[in-house]
């Protein structure tokens, strides 16, 4: 050949390997983790001329990608870079460079994990195991006596005493003060207690009666009573009664406990021994069902007892007498509530039977009006 067909031929052969070389130039430093690279093709033997050269087609790798498994469910992850939150494809896997020094505390929000306490450290607060200790005994001395004049400290504590929660109070209540219309003679009925004292001991005064207009009073009786707080709701009360109206005045000592029973109801159970030896006893209690905040409704229920006949008064034993009330009251103001009702009035026993004898009803019904007070 001569030196012009040499120089075409090389020039052609460059041109022809050119795009082969950028190629695999471009790719060359591209390795990506679990990933092999196919192999660069090899020029051809014999090079044709440049209009009718064709660059040949990569082969294929021999390589083949192997399946991935699918994570089991509650399965520690691989590796630390799954800890930390990363999305990892299948086949590849994080570079030892990039995986070692990794900053875990700016994973999963930033926020560094809590540091262990050292070995042997002391535990205080809430991080110590629950026992059953008893409680400290509690300070029977007086701090304030170390610097103060304890005879000072002493009047003060009395003066805080008497002032906040041992001081003295006193009420009057007229529970019932009513008249009862009839169709001869209308009748009339008070209930009343009074009491002076603090919150454990107090005296006790008590009244009631009821008798009819234009005649003698028919029976009445006052009290006076010792009452000692036996628990928050219950006083036990001691002392005298003494009766008057008609018939025999009899004196008698009088026991009784009243107070605040479950459900809210107020009751009251009573004995009572006379001089002459006789024995009575008397159950009552009522309820305030609150219709509104000023409009009360208040059911009342009364027994009397003997253990005795007592002619000279028309008493006969066993169950004396019963009443049954029902009241409606408006509270104008706290203090003053008038109201109006129905009251059933009941002799039973050998006192019913007295009672016929001497021309009286054993039993009456009548419509009640009256004033509920306190002060």
């Amino acid at each position: 050949m001569t030196r012009a067909g040499l120089a075409a031929l090389a020039v052609t052969l460059l041109a022809s390997a050119h795009p082969v070389s950028a190629q695999s130039g471009s790719m060359h430093g591209m390795h990506m983790p679990g990933m092999a690279m196919p192999a660069t093709p090899k020029p051809p033997a014999k090079a044709k001329p440049a209009a009718k050269a064709k660059p040949a087609a990569p082969k294929r790798s021999a390589t083949k990608r192997k399946p991935v498994p699918a994570p089991k469910r509650n399965a520690a992850p691989a590796n630390e870079a799954d800890h930390a939150g990363h999305a990892t494809m299948p086949g590849m896997t994080m570079p030892a460079a990039e995986h070692e020094g990794h900053d875990m505390s700016t994973m999963a929000g930033g926020d560094s994990p809590p540091a262990p306490s050292p070995a042997g450290a002391a535990q205080s607060g809430t991080a110590l195991p629950a026992g059953n200790a008893p409680p400290p005994p509690i300070p029977t001395d007086h701090a304030a006596d170390r610097v103060y004049p304890p005879a000072d400290m002493a009047m003060a504590r009395h003066h805080l005493q008497a002032h906040h929660g041992g001081g003295t109070f006193h009420q009057v209540i007229v529970n019932l003060a009513e008249v009862q219309p009839h169709r001869g003679r209308a009748g009339y009925r008070w209930d009343a207690e009074a009491w002076y004292g603090g919150d454990i001991d107090r005296l006790w005064l008590k009244s009631e009666g009821e008798g009819a207009f234009g005649a003698a009073l028919e029976a009445g009786e006052i009290q006076a009573l010792y009452s000692h707080a036996v628990d928050p709701y219950f006083n036990l009360q001691a002392g005298a009664r003494q009766d008057f109206g008609r018939g025999p005045d009899r004196s008698y000592a009088a026991v009784s406990i009243e107070g605040l029973a479950p459900g809210f109801f107020e009751v009251e159970g009573s004995l009572f021994l006379s001089t002459k030896g006789d024995l009575l006893a008397r159950a009552e209690g009522y309820y305030d069902q609150r219709i509104t905040q000023r409009l009360i409704l208040q059911p009342r229920v009364e027994f009397n007892l003997a253990a005795q006949d007592l002619p000279a008064s028309r008493t006969g034993s066993g169950l004396v007498s019963s009443e049954l009330g029902l009241r409606l009251r408006y509270e104008i103001a706290r203090e003053f509530a008038p109201y109006v009702g129905v009251s059933h009035f009941r002799k039973s026993g050998d006192t019913a039977r007295f009672a016929r004898a001497a021309g009286e009803d054993a039993r009456e019904t009548s419509i009640v009006i009256g004033i509920r007070t306190w002060f």
